[in-house]
């Protein structure tokens, strides 16, 4: 397996890392440390959470399995703050106040004394980024953080950050964290230039397309039980639409050709799109696991490039990742569904 560095840092990461948002909810706290333990034996180094997923619990989860297996220190290890965590007007958001206490909570539910890569889950268009990167500033003099990132920033807003940084000489993002996958491609425009010309990381979330690259939606309006449409709200239901089942049953086609399940050659096609770090995999079982961990090894053949253009043009979407996005403007509207929206 040949690894990457974290943006310009120097840092080296699997070509995947482990998304642990279901540990906690759905998946339950013993399975959710098996899948930790084997991915860190199949070769990933890189693991990410975030403080509200499941309310905590994914970063107690990972914390306990890291004290209980004793590899805290040979994973890099990234976790998110923004959302709300409790009910007071200060317990969410990108204030000092804010960020400086929920790094003191994530680093005890995580069991350790720094966090590798904090990351802010989404941007603010209210505060400064003054504040909160004078905040981040803080954290890493501190020692509390090694690094800090950004998650699903609108291009000129990671443009704005790293502008600030240097005009203030505060610490600056190595990384971004933006959904990606073939069928919302519109990140290709502007982000992956401006990451690829400052030196950040793109570590896309949902490069499945939350399963839909999957096979695991034939229609937009019943859905498999227990999968993610069946089980969460219509931010997620909004996203499967005709045109990205279309796509995903050409993409069931082309792995049969290969030899690979349809998960692999989607996950393998994010893995391979230039700007890439890691793709975020959040398995939800040990199977789903199992499923991408031959990918370490694997490589995009080039002649498969133009055929994966295709079918969704570069720097376009037939689905709406940025759905759940304040700043995002655009709409994605599919064919059979113009006009409804």
């Amino acid at each position: 397996m040949n690894y990457r560095p974290l943006g310009r840092t120097g840092v080296q990461v699997s070509p995947l890392c482990l998304g642990a948002m279901n540990f906690g909810g759905p998946t339950p706290e013993n399975e959710s440390i098996t899948l930790l333990d084997r991915a860190l034996d199949g070769g990933i180094n890189f693991i990410d959470t975030a403080n509200v997923y499941n309310a905590g619990e994914s970063e107690r989860i990972v914390g306990k399995a890291l004290a209980a297996n004793g590899r805290r220190d040979q994973i890099v290890l990234a976790t998110k703050v923004y959302g709300k965590m409790g009910e007071g007007p200060n317990e969410q958001g990108v204030s000092r106040y804010h960020l400086l206490k929920a790094c003191e909570d994530s680093l005890r539910r995580l069991q350790t004394d720094h966090i590798d890569l904090y990351q802010l889950h989404r941007p603010s268009l209210t505060v400064p980024q003054d504040e909160t990167l004078r905040a981040f500033d803080d954290l890493v003099r501190s020692g509390k953080v090694r690094f800090i990132g950004c998650s699903t920033f609108p291009a000129w807003k990671v443009m704005e950050a790293l502008a600030v940084s240097q005009s203030y000489n505060l610490v600056r993002y190595i990384s971004e964290q933006p959904p990606y996958n073939l069928l919302d491609r519109r990140i290709e425009n502007e982000l992956v230039p401006l990451a690829q010309q400052h030196g950040l990381a793109l570590l896309p979330w949902s490069p499945l397309a939350g399963g839909i690259l999957a096979g695991r939606y034939t229609s937009r309006h019943s859905f498999p039980a227990g999968s993610r449409a069946d089980r969460t709200n219509v931010t997620f239901r909004d996203r499967i639409t005709q045109r990205g089942i279309d796509v995903a049953v050409a993409v069931s086609r082309m792995a049969a050709e290969r030899n690979l399940t349809p998960s692999q050659l989607g996950l393998l096609w994010v893995m391979e799109q230039p700007g890439v770090t890691a793709p975020i995999l959040g398995p939800r079982t040990l199977a789903h696991l199992e499923d991408a961990l031959p990918l370490l090894d694997l490589n995009l053949a080039d002649s498969d490039r133009p055929l994966f253009d295709a079918l969704v043009h570069p720097g376009t979407a037939v689905a709406d990742f940025h759905n759940s996005n304040d700043w995002m403007k655009a709409r994605v509207f599919d064919s059979h569904t113009a006009g409804h929206n």
